[in-house]
This record gives structure tokens, C-alpha cells and sequence, in this order.
């Protein structure tokens, strides 16, 4: 366990350090929220009824800017091949660095989300579902977009393709995640839409970490 918390330890301070990944990914949230009321007017009820879907929206966009750079930056300097042949097993590295991706570039989007959801004139009962329900979904962004990032490792470009694989699998999460908040707002049970969530984030959780390592292995050989 120490080799696994000193690995995420490990990107969360690279990630800190190199800065241009977690100010990519909020500046692009930030932008791509707040240029909706310029698109379609600064009607409130308008703004109120879009917001859950903008903000949703917005968070598994920004995610997907930084993906790639999972592996690919272990892979290009070499860490990967030395992460790999260690001791710890690959699905255990592969989760260390889901974790540390979640933690510096999808938590930060989850802690400004109440600012941009006001400035879309968000009632206060949508705000705090809307932080709940990107908490207990977000961590899927992270885990299947772990297995397009080992799939696509080493390719030119292969973001592109990267967003092509992992589009489509984030809908399910999009669906009920803006129906929780919608469900929130009319003050009806948001609880299933929640519990939905949640058992997409402990299946991917089960599921992507096995699947990124067998795909870093093909990768790799």
C-alpha cells in the first residue's frame, strides 16, 4: 500500500508542478459554462432550465482534455516500462494514476462548480445536488477514460481517437447525472438518479483498472 499512496503522491505533485494540465482543464470549464448566457441570451429561467446540462456537459469536455496525458507522459520519458516491471501489479498502478488524474483534474472542476452554477441562476436546492451527483459520478470520467488513454498510448494523435472511444460510454453518466439535479429542482426524489451514479462509479471501479492494464500491456509490447 505504501508503493501504491506514494505513486499517487508521485502525479499529484508532477501535476502540480507542470500547472498546464489543472489550469487547461478550469480555464476550459470556466470558458465553455460562461459562454452559454452569451449564446443564448441572459433570460433566467432560460439560463435555469440549461444549467444542469451545460455544467455536465462542461465537466465531461474538460476531463477529456487531459486523459491522455494519464500514460503518455510515463510512457514517453520511460516511466511506464519501470512502473510496469515493478512489484506493484499493473492494476494497482493503473488505479494509483486514475486516482491522482481524478484528484487534480476533476475534483477542481466539482469545487468551482457553485460559482458557475449561480452565475446560471441555478436554485440553491440544484447547486448542492449538482456537487453530490458530480462527486459519486465524476470518478467514471476518470476510469473509463484510464482504458482509451492505455489504448491509444504511444499513437500520434491519438487524442482523437482517445475522445471518439470514451464519448459514447460517458452518456449513461451524463443521463442520470443532469436528471438528478433536474429531479432536485422540482422537488422530486433525486435519490435513484444518485444510487445510479454511484453503481456506475463501483462498476467502473471494478471493471476499467483491469482493462487499462490489459490494454497498457498490448501497448507496451
Amino acid at each position: 500500500m505504501n508503493k501504491f499512496t506514494n505513486l499517487i503522491i508521485r502525479d499529484i505533485r508532477l501535476a502540480v508542478r507542470q500547472g498546464s494540465a489543472f489550469t487547461m482543464t478550469l480555464s476550459f470549464f470556466v470558458v465553455a459554462v460562461t459562454l452559454y448566457p452569451l449564446g443564448v441570451g441572459p433570460e433566467l429561467n432560460i439560463l435555469a432550465r440549461i444549467g444542469p446540462g451545460v455544467l455536465w456537459v462542461g465537466a465531461l469536455l474538460s476531463c477529456l482534455l487531459t486523459l491522455d496525458r494519464i500514460f503518455q507522459a510515463d510512457f514517453e520519458d520511460g516511466s511506464l516500462d519501470q512502473l510496469m516491471l515493478g512489484s506493484l501489479p499493473i492494476e494497482l498502478m493503473t488505479l494509483a494514476k486514475i486516482i491522482a488524474h481524478w484528484l487534480t483534474s476533476v475534483v477542481p472542476l466539482i469545487l468551482i462548480t457553485p460559482i458557475l452554477a449561480v452565475s446560471l441562476n441555478m436554485p440553491a436546492d440544484g447547486i448542492w445536488v449538482m456537487m453530490l451527483a458530480l462527486l459519486v459520478g465524476s470518478p467514471v470520467l476518470s476510469l473509463i477514460g484510464a482504458v482509451g488513454a492505455g489504448l491509444t498510448v504511444g499513437m500520434r494523435r491519438g487524442g482523437v481517437l482517445l475522445s471518439l472511444l470514451v464519448l459514447p460510454l460517458y452518456i449513461p453518466v451524463l443521463i442520470f447525472g443532469v436528471a438528478a439535479v433536474e429531479a432536485a429542482i422540482a422537488v422530486l426524489p433525486m435519490g435513484p438518479h444518485i444510487l445510479l451514479l454511484a453503481g456506475l462509479s463501483l462498476g467502473a471501479l471494478v471493471i476499467c483498472p483491469i482493462a487499462a492494464a490489459a490494454a497498457l500491456r498490448l501497448a507496451v509490447e
